[in-house]
């Protein structure tokens, strides 16, 4: 059987080769259709690579966060709720301690304070956050220490402020002299113990070991809790566990917390990227249903032509399936030509449209090349040549060898 398949596309390549010119013309439909189709997909390939680079740049997507709903919705109206449960410090850790693949954690609420400082009389505001230790891979410290589990676990009045707050209190003097210094909230004295570097922030910051807040204080600003996955990939294994914990330590109040992540927005974007790729895909497909009508007409012709040569094979012993499968497998060898001509020419669409596009909108966007669209050409191909090869094909069987030698 394989040998009678090779053989067919052995003499299918040979006919093609001998009326190239011919079957060449006959395929400019496919090799426009395809050629357009592959620099389509690949534009869109190399837009949702730009997209999801956007998005991992502004978004942490490794993230997965813990909200406590403050409102329940009754007819579609909002309504704040009477009690609700609140992830506490001591709750925070046992549920970091029980799941596997976390990288780090960290549990804050953050809120807006007037705020004093101890031997400076200029008042100013700042955001308190009211936090579980700092990441020193995340808060670089110019001045100082960073506050500690310790700290935390005792219960210390110490604080750690960023460099727009210490410029707005000293200006461009030595932020140094703020260290120990006491700073007054509306609830909180604390001394500063660090002063963080410059950084991409714009507001005065204050940041505070979250177990000096009353329960009052935290059931007023419920804390969110930020966890952060080894891998993107693992962001789907983790909110499983999660929300199991949740409901076995809160088992009436656990619909109270919100498990968040924000891989939905990568799968958002796939989506209308995915519905992009399918619109086009259907309007590109209208120039390639043209090409297999062109398929489907050169070999029309060449079974005309051939009529003798089929009566003189099917004399000399070959069947029906025979015949089918050579004119079966010089439509696929067409439809291949096609596509891989296809195939180049987009290639070369999107190497002189790039330069084009950068001209008009300064992005760093390139195409892309993917397997994906390489594998859907090479199926296009295979089809375009069954369904269009097959009424050649079958007519080329159905010829009666005595007619068909008759005729030459």
């Amino acid at each position: 059987m394989l040998k009678n398949i090779t053989s067919s596309f052995a003499q299918a390549l040979e006919s093609i080769r001998s009326h190239f010119f011919h079957t060449f013309l006959s395929i400019l439909g496919i090799v426009i259709g395809v050629g357009a189709l592959v620099a389509i997909l690949s534009l869109i390939d190399g837009m949702e690579q730009y997209a999801n680079e956007q998005i991992s740049t502004t978004t942490d997507l490794k993230t997965i966060a813990i909200h406590t709903q403050t409102h329940k919705e009754i007819d579609h109206i909002r309504i704040a709720k009477d009690t609700f449960a609140v992830l506490n410090v001591e709750d925070f850790n046992a549920l970091l301690k029980s799941l596997k693949g976390v990288n780090k954690g960290a549990l804050n609420t953050y809120q807006s304070e007037q705020i004093s400082v101890e031997g400076i009389s200029k008042q100013t505001a700042a955001f308190v956050n009211a936090t579980t230790p700092l990441a020193e891979a995340d808060f670089k410290i110019a001045f100082g220490a960073l506050f500690t589990s310790t700290h935390l676990q005792n219960k210390d009045s110490v604080a750690v402020i960023n460099y727009h707050l210490a410029k707005q209190l000293v200006g461009e003097g030595n932020q140094n002299n703020l260290l120990n210094k006491v700073i007054q909230t509306k609830d909180l004295h604390v001394r500063i113990v660090g002063i963080l570097k410059e950084d991409k922030s714009r507001n005065a910051q204050l940041h505070v070991p979250i177990t000096l807040l009353s329960a009052a204080a935290l059931q007023a600003a419920p804390p969110t809790a930020y966890m952060e996955a080894k891998s993107v990939e693992q962001v789907a294994d983790l909110k499983t566990p999660i929300e199991a914990w949740l409901k076995n330590r809160y088992p009436t109040l656990h619909k109270d917390f919100e498990v968040m992540s924000n891989e939905f927005r990568v799968k958002q974007v796939a989506q209308g990227f995915l519905l992009f790729r399918v619109v086009m895909g259907l309007i590109v497909g209208i120039s390639i249903l043209v090409g297999g009508i062109g398929v489907m007409n050169v070999l029309l012709i060449s079974v005309t032509e051939r009529t003798s040569e089929i009566g003189i094979r099917k004399a000399m012993g070959a069947n029906r399936g025979d015949i089918r499968r050579l004119f079966l497998s010089e439509s696929i060898v067409i439809s291949l030509l096609g596509s891989m001509l296809g195939l180049l020419l987009g290639v070369l669409v999107t190497l002189v449209a790039i330069p084009i596009i950068k001209a008009f909108i300064d992005v760093p966007f390139q195409a892309a090349y993917t397997w994906n669209t390489f594998l859907i050409i090479t199926i296009i191909a295979v089809l375009i040549g069954v369904i269009f090869g097959t009424y050649p094909a079958m007519k080329a069987a159905r010829l009666d060898p005595v007619e068909a030698i008759r005729r030459e």
